[in-house]
């Protein structure tokens, strides 16, 4: 539990280092407000949340965020192009039905957006499938995979080429490893892909 919380508050650092201050920020998928709650207290930005779970929701209003009740795949058409200065989609993207539409809607309503990913081109991660042939539970991918809501698991290097097929523009990307964070490059793709569990990207249409 502590190693996560510690991913957790270097992944909200990077995030949070992404965002200029004086901003509008919508965090996609907002779960029980951690990271708004992070961005609201370290940076000067005007934030909200949309999520689709009831009991979240309530959690996040007690701790006093702005969140609307919805789901992501269907309710961002309701934002106004460009109504935010930044979309962030923290570890949720893997949860969609359609991945695509979603970061369609992300560069849509947002000028830009920040996504973060579990790897699952991870080396404990391959070699846990090499090793003992089932499916592999890790600090970012902690369910079974019977339970788990991930539809579409990808890695750092399937997300690096989706976002260059699609001729958007990837202006940092990150790689997390416990506490280290280092950049991702052309030259480097194959090696964080290997040792980084979570890649964090800030992307523009």
């Amino acid at each position: 539990v502590l190693l996560t919380k510690l991913i957790m508050k270097n992944e909200f650092k990077v995030i949070a280092d992404f965002i200029e201050k004086d901003t509008k920020v919508l965090d996609v998928g907002c779960a029980d407000g951690t990271l708004m709650k992070f961005l609201k207290d370290n940076k000067n930005i005007n934030i909200r949340g949309l999520e689709i779970s009831k009991d979240k929701v309530q959690k996040c209003i007690s701790k006093g965020l702005t969140v609307i009740e919805g789901n992501a795949e269907k309710d961002l058409l309701q934002f106004p192009d460009k109504s935010f200065d930044y979309v962030v989609l923290s570890q949720t993207l893997q949860a969609f039905l359609n991945p695509e539409q979603v970061i369609n809607q992300l560069l849509r309503v947002g000028k830009k957006a920040i996504v973060t990913i579990p790897n699952f081109g991870y080396w404990k991660i391959r070699l846990h499938l090499l090793t003992k042939g089932t499916m592999p539970i890790t600090k970012t991918l902690p369910d079974e995979w019977y339970n788990t809501p991930n539809l579409h698991m990808c890695t750092i290097k399937d997300f690096v080429h989706f976002i260059k097929s699609r001729n958007f523009k990837i202006f940092k990307s990150l790689a997390l490893n416990n506490q280290n964070v280092s950049i991702i490059n052309d030259n480097n793709l194959g090696v964080k892909n290997l040792f980084a569990d979570l890649g964090i990207f800030l992307i523009e249409k």
